[in-house]
């Protein structure tokens, strides 16, 4: 709407200003092309003041003003604001038009109209500026009083003048040469008429052959002469659209005489009129409400519509709909929701959100649902009270068939008494028809939705782990347009050493074949990253994998290993969207990571890892394309989102600006996953030692050494034979059962101490199922069990580590 009042009459700027409800002034409602504050325009005007607005809201007639007439304005025009300071300077060499909206003493505001060329509006310009005043101030009448805040209080309620309601409001213009019958006619117009826009000719019989014949004489008798005011005209046409459906268009226009070598023309702007029409025919009505229930993707959607199709085109004052699920009748949707305008036996059943259809307790409505015809009770019929309560002035009982059986019922009330003509009864029927058609379509649709949600969450964490020194938090939303299951993931993977690393991935595609490759993927992600490979190596694999499975899907993916002690960050990207990263400050910005291409495609593809520092108190975000991008939303504007929104959050709550971030995301062409990081830092970090066992015949003695003068450096006097117990047993293990090279890794993190060994044997170490007094072997693995608190195998990139933890003492700080 705000490019097409910019691009009428070649104005640089339109603005709105509407009169103010508590003081004597005009106030700025919307405006579009730019910033007022450039051109001079203040949010709002006294009606005392000197002003161009002003003056024609005053007199009631446009005022068109070149650099010159802007000049005679002078100084205060420009700099006051609304406070009475100086704001700024007119710019020079600008035409202003300022046009009253109304008539016949009722004024309902003014467009201001601003041109960066100095010489003024022409004669053709001014007069479709004056022509979509016109047009919007129709829409004003038909919408109600505009306030000072930009509302219009009508029939549909609080709407902006110039907002997103007006989005509907479809206007455009066109200029007929009359002794040709060639015209030149806008985008706006031909979407109006629904002409294709490769697919017009110029020729204004292509037009006239949309419109209903008997609105034919209207159209034609514009062009006759003498049928013409000085003023111009307007009226109201049909055209058929395509679906067949009815459109009714409100045309202004005004015939400018022939003047040199230009040849007698008429100028017209045309605008959707179904504002001004509440009323419409019943084979339209059922043809809007088939195109609804066609876009109704689950029985929701499909209640909303039945009761937008029925409840105020209908003049009705309840409505209900029930899905008939064995012998009972579950409610989908009552209008109005509120419970105290339902008759009290709906009430008594009211324990979630819709109360269950008390059929049992009406037998006049089990008996019509049985029998499968509409019924039609007019006001003071017999019925019981839990009927009568819903439509005392008149009821009808539509039972919804689908597939040679009933799936429903919908219920209309009136309190006024109201008579069923044969149009009427006809919609009822027709409409019947096609709500129990489409319900069961919903309800398949809505099975398959949550069969593919189960499917899709069973394949990713069920919750996230506690990790040193950060916050975690993950959202993930199904897309709600295919309901088929989609290919997104995100995994949090502890490591050791305090290491953590974050994945978020998507697959391409929407179906199961997608969710098994997001299973495998995931899987093999977590299973490269816990054998201790570094980040790239994690990628490199899973992408060699992939290659390998015998499917042409592809996937993205951004892995994030974290060092969570030192906040040493490595980023490793697979055609995938970069990270967030929120500073300590609040501060976020878009990463610049390389990356690789996605994942299945090359074999040897190579992805490069970027390094990055993370201080305490940052956050790091990591999502999938279907959070910043879709049909209606450009990439860098839903980066650009996210961004603001992760810069206005608490970081102290991380769970809350995860929901913040998915806030505005309703509808969804593609699946969504979040994961955020809040990084906190180690308060204590953990002291290690490290130590390269050599094949000797007293490389266990050296490592007992070795661990003693570890524990004294540290300060650890208790459990220090246990721990040299666990040392020797887990060394000697190593050596005798591995090949290649040993390694103890000693940890102390508070009270606990660990051992680890590290070989280059896949093999974890079994613990014998029973034990006798002949085993040679055995009893050492028994004993490290025995005086740990923890012990366990991970295994590792061409081996594996054992290791055992010892609960100690606290240390003197």
């Amino acid at each position: 709407m705000r490019e097409r009042i910019r691009v009428f009459g070649g104005a640089a700027l339109a603005a709105v200003y509407v009169p103010g409800k508590k003081d004597d002034s005009l106030r700025l409602a919307e405006s579009a092309g730019g910033s007022g504050a450039q051109y001079g325009l203040a949010p709002s005007y006294p009606l005392s003041s000197h002003a161009p607005v002003v003056d024609a809201y005053r007199t009631g007639r446009p005022l068109w003003l070149n650099a010159v007439g802007v000049a005679s304005y002078g100084e205060p025009y420009a700099q006051k604001g609304p406070d009475g300071t100086s704001t700024g300077t007119l710019p020079a060499n600008i035409s202003l038009g300022a046009l009253p909206l109304g008539a016949n003493g009722s004024l309902l505001g003014c467009l201001v109209v601003v041109d960066d060329a100095g010489d003024g509006f022409d004669t053709e310009r001014r007069n479709f500026l004056e022509l979509y005043a016109d047009q919007v101030t129709a829409w004003l009448e038909a919408g109600g009083e505009p306030s000072g805040n930009g509302i219009g209080i009508g029939r549909g309620g609080p709407r902006p003048v110039l907002g997103p309601d007006l989005d509907g409001f479809c206007v455009g213009s066109f200029t007929l040469v009359l002794n040709t019958g060639q015209i030149d006619a806008d985008i706006q117009v031909l979407d109006l008429v629904d002409i294709p826009h490769d697919a017009f000719d110029g020729r204004v019989e292509t037009l006239l052959a949309h419109t209903v014949p008997d609105d034919l004489p209207a159209l034609m008798s514009i062009v006759e002469p003498g049928h013409m005011p000085s003023g111009g005209r307007e009226l109201e046409f049909r055209i058929r659209r395509p679906s067949g459906e009815l459109r009714w268009l409100r045309l202004r226009c005004r015939r400018l005489a022939e003047r040199g070598d230009r040849p007698e023309r008429l100028l017209g702007v045309v605008a959707d009129a179904a504002h001004l029409r509440t009323g419409a025919d019943e084979v339209s009505r059922v043809q809007r409400l088939s195109v609804a229930l066609a876009g109704a993707m689950t029985v929701r959607d499909v209640s909303r519509a039945v009761v937008a199709a029925l409840r105020d085109p209908l003049g009705a004052d309840r409505v209900a709909l029930a899905e008939l699920e064995a012998d009972r009748m579950v409610v989908t949707v009552l209008d109005p929701p509120e419970p105290a305008a339902w008759p009290e036996l709906w009430r008594s059943e009211w324990r979630s959100e819709w109360p269950d259809a008390p059929a049992r307790a009406l037998p006049t409505l089990e008996a019509a649902i049985r029998e499968g015809r509409a019924s039609l009770w007019t006001a003071g019929s017999a019925l019981e009270p839990g009927l009568a309560g819903i439509g005392p002035g008149g009821l009808a009982v539509l039972p919804l068939p689908a597939d040679g059986r009933v799936v429903g019922g919908c219920l209309i009330g009136w309190d006024e008494p109201h008579e069923f003509g044969p149009e009427e009864r006809s919609l009822l029927t027709a409409t019947a028809g096609l709500v129990g058609q489409a319900l069961v379509r919903a309800r398949s649709l809505d099975a398959e939705h949550e069969l593919a949600t189960m499917l899709q969450r069973s394949l990713l964490p069920r919750k996230l782990p506690v990790l040193p020194g950060g916050v975690a938090v993950a959202r993930y939303l199904p897309a709600t347009v295919g309901l088929a299951v989609g290919g997104d993931w995100y995994d949090v993977i502890p490591l050791s050493d305090n290491h953590v690393a974050l994945v978020v991935g998507d697959v391409q595609g929407h179906s199961a074949a997608a969710a098994t490759i997001m299973g495998q993927m995931r899987t093999a992600i977590r299973a490269y990253a816990v054998e201790g490979h570094p980040p790239d190596v994690v990628v490199s694999r899973a992408n060699r994998l992939l290659v390998g499975m015998e499917t042409d899907l592809f996937a993205t993916c951004l892995y994030v290993g974290i060092d969570m002690e030192e906040g040493n960050a490595w980023c490793v990207r697979a055609g995938h969207l970069p990270p967030l990263l929120r500073a300590p400050n609040g501060r976020t910005e878009e990463l610049e990571i390389e990356g690789g291409p996605p994942l299945g495609v090359l074999a040897e593809a190579e992805f490069p890892m970027t390094a990055l520092a993370l201080a305490p108190g940052a956050v790091l975000a990591l999502m999938t394309d279907g959070l910043v991008e879709s049909s209606s939303l450009h990439l860098e504007d839903g980066i650009r989102r996210v961004c603001e929104i992760v810069s206005a959050s608490d970081a102290s709550d991380a769970g809350q600006m995860a929901d913040k971030i998915l806030g505005g995301v309703n509808r969804r062409d593609d699946d969504v996953a979040l994961l955020l990081l809040r990084y906190d830092g180690t308060g204590v970090r953990p002291q290690r030692a490290a130590w390269t066992v050599w094949r000797l015949p007293d490389a266990v003695a050296h490592a007992r050494r070795y661990t003693s003068r570890t524990l004294r450096a540290w300060g650890v006097k208790e459990q220090t034979d246990a721990i040299l117990l666990i040392v020797s047993e887990l060394v000697t293990n190593a050596l005798v059962h591995t090949q290649g090279q040993v390694r103890l890794d000693l940890t102390l993190t508070g009270e606990r101490l660990r051992v680890a060994v590290s070989d280059h044997s896949p093999r974890a170490p079994v613990k014998p199922a029973n034990m006798d007094w002949e085993a040679t072997g055995g009893r050492g693995i028994l004993l490290v069990e025995a005086v740990s608190a923890a012990y366990g195998s991970v295994p590792l990139g061409g081996g594996k580590q054992v290791w055992a933890e010892v609960v100690v003492s606290p240390r003197e700080p």
